[in-house]
């Protein structure tokens, strides 16, 4: 077995010696390790990396799928389709350790791997696979595949990554002060720890917990049968749990009852923590919960000749080497699509995770002003999307597949797939407009446009998530006008669809053909009110102040 001085393989900073595990159920440490889907993932990555940085007292606790998420490949008529794919690792350390978990009240064999801080500059992960021969086929399946669909494995997870990832922990003989569960994933872990110390009032002096989702509907719940039946509760009986978190009804939702086991919770953009304490404040027993903005890594997302030649406010370098980070990023649109893209023309990219409340196809909703936008003679634009679907969302994929038919035939006009840690930087260094438009307050934060700040890629936004803090239009990027929120959704995209277009076609692709200054003015704004707030340092430093402390 490991000893537990060699998992940090650093000493850490007293300011930050308070011991902590961070749980979650997906981190994007490095392109080579594929246990993530998408922002929750690169958030944790972002959040390992800089605590590495400060030489933190923290640990993630994870996952290993063996097949990743799912990659993202194109049949034969170059539709994108998920396949599956078994991935292994060398890098990863054997931790020496084989334990049992009870699901479905039978013991489950669970091995631990470790990621070491120095293999990629992260702080030490401790990864769990069941995929192993003393288990039978379901229980080895439950670490096949991230966010599985089947209901049942889907729980499985939960509770290889909670009370799996604290008996690891104690098995380890690391005693751990602060348990933070980056979203209700790891939930059974409350479940441990209140066999372990009898109370309520002693978990909440450990847990700590982070949500993402702003909307009720979008927390995971399932019904409290099922999970008693998985084992979800370790050794609490169903009406023990809602006796204790006093809850009511026939299912249990994973938000609520994180909130009742922690002593803070935090939403991550200060629009999202006020959406959080409304949706669930008509809740009794749930704790305090603040605002903590995400942020990304800078470090990882950064192109260093590009930092140089804004650090000398140098207007040639800065426009010389974004035209070669676009000649790599046009490199893999003509492999993948047969299109030669011009680094002298505006790219405007949209890329992130698929779901319909982020409106890929926004930008075509009128099919007939997209057409002239794309025709346009004296005011080029180049557009690639890129972005991954949850595997099993038809609708979502239908949606990839319909942009990809219908921007066929139109030379400037790609779409991606292999939607990646890799791909991600080089769509943010290669582009020059970075497009978010989702609907309005359903984005907790979003933190893309972050990295693509980081890289002279100019925000074209609604003011949602964590937008609001940062965005001043036409001075450190480019603002959508909402629609009235009291409209339908149909009006409501019809109207930010033309805001859009009428943003591009009267703002930026003027400025960026006729007023390279302002342009500039514009990218070095950006640069520089994007650090440090917007950098994952300022967030988990944050996160020790605000959450882990005491006080």
């Amino acid at each position: 077995m490991i000893a537990k001085e060699e998992i940090f393989g650093y000493t850490p900073d007293p300011k930050y010696n308070k011991s902590v595990a961070y749980f979650s159920m997906e981190f994007a440490i490095d392109q080579a390790l594929k246990i993530y889907s998408g922002g929750l993932g690169f958030l944790a990555g972002s959040h390992m990396r800089s605590a590495y940085e400060l030489k933190q007292n923290i640990i993630g606790i994870g996952m290993l799928w063996k097949n990743g998420y799912y990659d993202q490949l194109r049949d034969s008529n170059a539709d994108m389709r998920p396949f599956y794919i078994e991935k292994r690792y060398s890098f990863l350390q054997d931790a020496g350790i084989t334990f049992t978990i009870p699901v479905h009240d039978s013991p489950v064999h669970v091995k631990a791997y470790l990621l070491k801080p120095e293999t990629f500059g992260s702080a030490p992960l401790l990864l769990m696979t069941t995929d192993l021969d003393e288990n039978d086929e379901a229980s080895r399946s439950i670490s096949y595949r991230l966010y599985d669909s089947n209901e049942a494995t889907r729980i499985a997870q939960s509770i290889i990554l909670g009370i799996g990832g604290a008996t690891l922990l104690d098995i380890l003989g690391l005693n751990i002060e602060v348990y933070h569960m980056n979203e209700g994933h790891s939930l059974p872990l409350n479940f441990y720890l209140y066999a372990k110390y009898k109370s309520l009032e002693e978990i909440k002096k450990r847990v700590v917990f982070t949500t993402h989702t702003p909307e009720a509907a979008g927390n995971e719940e399932h019904r409290f049968d099922l999970l008693k039946e998985m084992s979800f509760f370790y050794h609490l009986q169903a009406h023990e749990v809602k006796y204790i978190l006093n809850i009511e009804g026939d299912s249990l939702n994973y938000t609520i009852a994180a909130l009742k086991f922690a002593r803070k919770a935090n939403g991550v953009s200060k629009m999202h923590g006020k959406v959080a304490q409304e949706m669930w404040k008509g809740n009794s027993g749930i704790c305090e919960i603040i605002a903590i903005t995400n942020a990304q890594n800078k470090t990882y997302w950064k192109d260093d000749r590009l930092e140089s030649a804004l650090a000398a406010n140098d207007d040639d370098a800065i426009t010389g080497r974004k035209k070669e980070m676009k000649k790599l990023l046009f490199k893999v649109v003509a492999d993948q699509c047969g299109k030669l893209f011009d680094e002298n023309v505006l790219t405007i990219v949209w890329a992130r995770r698929f779901a319909s409340y982020k409106r890929a196809d926004l930008l075509m909703r009128d099919w007939d002003r997209f057409i002239k936008l794309v025709a346009h003679a004296d005011y080029p634009v180049q557009i690639i999307w890129a972005g991954k679907p949850y595997p099993e969302d038809d609708g979502a994929i239908d949606q990839f597949n319909q942009i990809i038919h219908r921007v066929k035939p139109i030379a400037n006009c790609a779409v991606l797939t292999g939607y990646e840690l890799g791909l991600s930087a080089l769509a943010k260094k290669g582009s020059d407009v970075w497009l978010n438009n989702p609907r309005m307050y359903r984005e907790a934060s979003g933190t893309s446009g972050m990295t693509a700040a980081f890289n002279c890629s100019i925000n074209l936004s609604l003011p949602d998530g964590w937008v609001p803090e940062f965005a001043r239009d036409q001075q450190n990027c480019f603002v959508i006008k909402p629609a009235d929120n009291d409209l339908p959704y149909d009006e409501k995209d019809r109207r930010e669809a033309a805001n859009l277009i009428d943003t591009l076609e009267n703002i930026i692709l003027p400025m960026y053909y006729k007023d390279k200054n302002t342009w500039l003015t514009i990218i070095k704004k950006a640069a520089k009110d994007i650090t440090p707030a917007f950098d994952s340092g300022r967030m988990v430093q944050e996160y020790y102040q605000k959450m882990y402390s005491d006080q």
